[in-house]
């Protein structure tokens, strides 16, 4: 199980160690230092640093990694579910199960591999799963990590059953921030949007950026593919590009719901924003043999880049 690496680049690698709880995570390293690393527990990325060994995903400090209980931070993949919105465990059942590293899974289409070292990771149902949720499925994942230090994210989700289903979908990004209060979203102003504290009634937003000094849990609703973070403490914006995912999921629970959350420290909330590239509003369906693939890069700037320049045309 080697790096994959570019060509003639050997400062690129992979490897796989061991947590504190002998479960698999892999390391990835690009060639100016910055390095992901994903568990097999959950096939979740659990860290992101850029060159300057700076963490930009937040995990709690109360999160615990054991199975199967779903780990607080980083990048969990909300699957087959989204939220409470059905019959299964919050978010759905992939977050919680142990994944296995695939070592020759089935060629990406030409465009779609992206970064200078990367790890496929694969889930199948088990029995128990599929007690819960009776469909035949294959989630690979493929995680990678560009030269510059982009974190990139492939889902392709395969119905090998012999009817349809459907399902929802989210990376439950969570960022490391200086202070909710000095952050704001751009890229969302205009849009209509479900609001879970409010029974998920509609409202469309009405402000030019999106500020915090409250709890906020909302889905906007046909997002632009590019969204940016702006963290003024920090003076850093992140550039969240996504494809194949119509929604965008805020989040972040506040003073309040923080103290409520047993693996969640009670003054947390301050240190974290959850920005999902979702598709929650219209559930997608596959028939059989059908793929769904859905893509999430991430990227960390000054706080000097500007939105605006962005090219939302250009694929990711």
């Amino acid at each position: 199980m080697g790096p994959s690496a570019a060509l003639g680049d050997q400062r690129a690698s992979m490897e796989v160690v061991k947590d504190w709880n002998g479960i698999d995570q892999v390391v990835l390293r690009a060639p100016r230092g910055a390095s992901a690393r994903a568990s097999l527990h959950g096939g979740q990325v659990i860290s992101w640093r850029n060159g300057r060994g700076e963490e930009l995903l937040f995990t709690s400090s109360k999160a615990i990694f054991r199975p199967p209980k779903a780990i607080r931070g980083g990048i969990p993949l909300c699957f087959p579910q989204f939220g409470n919105c059905g019959s299964l465990e919050q978010h759905g059942f992939a977050r919680n199960r142990m994944w296995v590293v695939e070592d020759d899974p089935p060629r990406l289409r030409t465009g779609e591999s992206t970064g200078c070292v990367s790890v496929d990771l694969l889930l199948r149902p088990s029995e128990e799963d599929l007690k819960c949720w009776p469909h035949c499925f294959e989630f690979r994942l493929r995680v990678s990590l560009g030269a510059d230090g982009d974190l990139s994210m492939i889902s392709r989700i395969r119905n090998v059953d012999g009817k349809k289903f459907t399902f929802s979908f989210a990376y439950h990004t969570y960022l490391s921030v200086s202070d909710i209060s000095e952050v704001r979203i751009e890229g969302l102003e205009t849009l209509d949007y479900l609001d879970n504290l409010c029974n998920r009634e509609r409202f469309t937003e009405q402000e030019d950026a999106i500020t915090f000094e409250s709890e906020v849990d909302r889905v906007y609703l046909g997002s632009p593919d590019v969204v940016a973070v702006l963290d003024h403490g920090k003076k850093q914006t992140f550039i969240i590009k996504k494809e194949g995912l119509p929604d965008t999921v805020v989040w972040n629970p506040w003073e309040k719901k923080s103290k409520s959350i047993v693996d969640f420290g009670d003054d947390e909330y301050k240190q974290m924003l959850c920005v999902d590239g979702a598709a929650v509003e219209r559930p997608i369906t596959l028939r059989p043999g059908e793929e769904w693939t859905g893509r999430l890069e991430l990227s960390a700037v000054p706080s000097s880049f500007c939105i605006k320049n962005l090219d939302p045309t250009r694929s990711i």
